[in-house]
Parts: structure tokens; C-alpha cells; sequence
């Protein structure tokens, strides 16, 4: 009872913040970053700490309560919903390295947080301790929040071929972060690039990506709660998709709220009268509800298995199969309420036009690929070997 409370005090916390998150979604968007007083405030609710280990003062909470949390922030303002769910997952993944780099970054802050830029965009050789690291990383959301950032990476042998593909946990002060985020959606995201040069890692900050694909991880053996055993990619997608369905959910709220005052220029009709606008709402209002209800459905039987030690590459196809099928829902209720909302909704400022950018422009995200996900569903039905991937 007293975790449940923990989540609750959170939700409510973030519902009491979004009417400030909604008012700032547009200094967001001309800033091209959120403005610290909303990531000071989330925080405060306890948001960040609800996929961190207890013993860093963490919640250890269910992704559910997680990832409603999100949808609620992402429905006040796309962009701050984005890193939320980014930067609150880091935590989560931080959880998985070995003990000691996890003492890297809370021992002396519990509240630090990690961005991220997963593609192996580094190369690393070996030293003694450790690994010497160079390269440019992009789309690292958040990046200027956060104390550190797990960067993806090719450890090369001898011959200079890759030999292992892993992430990597490296503080802040050891890269540069280049702004170069200039975006027609998502712009408060701040998803800058990083560049490493010739930095030293040491092995305890490395994260061998079979492991993660196998769900055996050193930090498992420190933070035995089940949610650590959850498969990675299960959940980074999720992460992705969840402020997706958020940002649909506020577009829809949005365009209610115009249509029940809208008087059409011809004619002089309200357009709340209009028989096609109301068949419109009510589809964009049951594929929301279906993208949410399939995304959560999945979640909470991965954890399950998770939890009974038996997570199959079957559960594993589908969370990503209705992952990338729950983005394409919020699209097209995103694009039905746009297209329906009349001339008016397209000027500057208006809360339609931000959430129909901002949700195209999360849509574009690698992990939202439909093809590569559904792909991989259909090989695991036909009995096709899958053996990595972003599953």
C-alpha cells in the first residue's frame, strides 16, 4: 500500500503541475529547450525517481504507474513529456550496469540524471582498466539536464574490427554537447549531439548490449526487483510511444475544447452541430483509447514474466509489434482532429498545430519504424531465428 501511495502521490502531483506545463509549452518550443523550472518541478513530484533502485532512494515502481505519469505530462506539452520519459528510463537502465558506476553518478547525487544516444555512432579500443572512447552522437534528448550519458558504442579488437557492441555511462564533463537542434516538432527537446574525444571509460561503466539483450545484467544481482530483468528494448519503445499517446491525448482535449466555440465562416454553423466532426472525435477518441490500452496490457504482462523469470521472444515480438501499432493510432487521431479543425488551428501558438508537429516528429523516431517491428513479428510466427534488434 505504501508503493501504491508513493505512485499516487506522483500522479497527483503531476496533474496539480499541468496547467503551468501547458502555459509554458510554447517559451518551450521558442527556446528550443524545457524551461529548468518544469524539470525542477517534475522532479519534485517524485517523477524521476519511479524506475530507480530503493537504495538510491528510488520508488522501484511498475512501468504503468511510470508511463501514465508520462502520458500525463506529454498532454500538456509534447516536448516535456518527450525527456520526461527519456531521462525518468535512464534511471532505469543506469540500474542494470554494475555497482559501481551506478555509485558513479548517485552515490553523491541520487537525484542525477542520464541522457542517452543508443545507436553505436562510438568506436572504443582497449586500455588497462578500461576502454578509450571517441565519437558524435545525436538526438540526445534532455542532454542538458543530465549529469552523464550512456552513448552506444563499438568496442574494436587489434585489427580495428568490432568485436562487441555495448553502451557506455559517461559523466557530463568528459563531452561537449553541440546545438545543433533545430526541428519543425519536439523542439523544447534539446536532442543535441554529443562528442567524445578519446575519453577514458572504465569497465565498470560498460554495458555489453548481448547482455542486455539476454536480460542478464550485472546490476541485477544488486537491484533483484523484477523490473530490471525487463528486456531493454521493451521498454526504451514503450518509452517512446507513451509520450506519443500523451501528445495525442492532448491534441484531442485541445481540439474539443476549439470545436465547442468554433462557428464555421460559412454558413455561420457551430462546428460542434456538424454530424462528421462528432464521427471524427469519436475515432480519434477510440484509437487513443485502444493505443493505451494495448501499450499497457503488453507492458504489464512483460513484467509479469519478468517477475515469474520466463520472458519469451513471442511477448517480447508482440510489446513491439503493438508498440509501433499504438504510434500509428495516436498519428491518425492526431491527423483526423488536425484536418477537422479548421484554418484557425494552424496559427502560431496554437495547441493542435504544436502536439501535430511534435507527434510527426516523434513518429520519425527509429522505434517507431512499423515495418522493422511488424518484420519481426512475422518471422517470430513463422519460426524465423531473432537473435538481436530492438527486441
Amino acid at each position: 500500500m505504501k508503493e501504491q501511495s508513493m505512485h499516487d502521490q506522483v500522479l497527483d502531483g503531476i496533474h496539480e503541475l499541468l496547467p503551468t506545463l501547458r502555459a509554458r509549452a510554447q517559451e518551450a518550443e521558442d527556446n528550443r529547450r524545457v524551461p529548468d523550472d518544469s524539470i525542477k518541478e517534475i522532479r519534485e513530484t517524485g517523477f524521476f525517481r519511479m524506475l530507480q533502485p530503493s537504495r538510491y532512494g528510488g520508488m522501484e515502481s511498475g512501468l504503468v504507474p511510470f508511463y501514465s505519469a508520462v502520458k500525463l505530462i506529454a498532454s500538456a506539452c509534447g516536448s516535456t513529456g518527450w525527456i520526461s520519459s527519456v531521462l525518468g528510463a535512464h534511471t532505469w537502465h543506469l540500474a542494470n550496469f554494475p555497482e559501481q558506476a551506478q555509485d558513479d553518478f548517485w552515490a553523491k547525487n541520487p537525484d542525477a540524471l542520464l541522457s542517452s544516444a543508443y545507436p553505436p555512432m562510438g568506436r572504443a579500443t582497449a586500455v588497462k582498466g578500461g576502454y578509450l572512447l571517441s565519437g558524435t552522437w545525436g538526438f540526445s534528448s534532455g542532454s542538458a539536464y543530465s549529469a552523464g550519458a550512456i552513448l552506444g558504442a563499438l568496442i574494436l579488437g587489434e585489427d580495428g574490427k568490432p568485436i562487441d557492441n555495448v553502451a557506455m555511462a559517461v559523466p557530463a564533463d568528459e563531452y561537449i554537447i553541440e546545438d545543433v537542434w533545430h526541428t519543425v516538432g519536439l523542439r523544447g527537446t534539446g536532442s543535441n549531439n554529443i562528442i567524445v574525444d578519446n575519453v577514458f571509460v572504465p569497465e565498470h561503466r560498460v554495458l555489453s548490449s548481448a547482455d542486455s539483450f539476454r536480460c542478464v545484467c550485472p546490476g541485477q544481482s544488486i537491484n533483484s526487483n523484477p523490473l530490471y530483468r525487463v528486456p531493454l528494448y521493451s521498454l526504451m519503445s514503450s518509452t517512446i510511444a507513451a509520450p506519443l499517446i500523451g501528445m495525442a491525448t492532448g491534441a484531442y482535449d485541445a481540439h474539443v475544447t476549439h470545436q465547442k466555440e468554433r462557428v464555421r465562416t460559412y454558413g455561420g454553423t457551430k462546428a460542434k452541430d456538424d454530424p462528421f466532426t462528432k464521427v471524427r472525435v469519436a475515432q480519434a477518441a477510440s484509437e487513443i483509447d485502444a493505443a493505451w490500452l494495448q501499450l499497457t496490457t503488453n507492458i504489464s504482462e512483460i513484467e509479469a514474466a519478468a517477475e515469474s523469470g520466463t520472458v519469451t521472444m513471442s511477448l517480447r515480438a508482440k510489446v513491439r509489434r503493438d508498440q509501433v501499432r499504438a504510434s500509428e493510432r495516436a498519428i491518425y487521431a492526431i491527423d483526423r482532429l488536425f484536418e477537422n479543425s479548421g484554418a484557425s488551428a494552424i496559427a502560431t501558438g496554437t495547441p493542435i498545430q504544436r502536439f501535430w508537429r511534435d507527434a510527426h516528429s516523434a513518429r520519425v523516431h527509429v522505434a517507431n519504424d512499423p515495418e522493422a517491428a511488424l518484420a519481426m513479428y512475422g518471422d517470430q510466427e513463422f519460426g524465423v531465428s531473432i537473435d538481436g534488434g530492438m527486441l
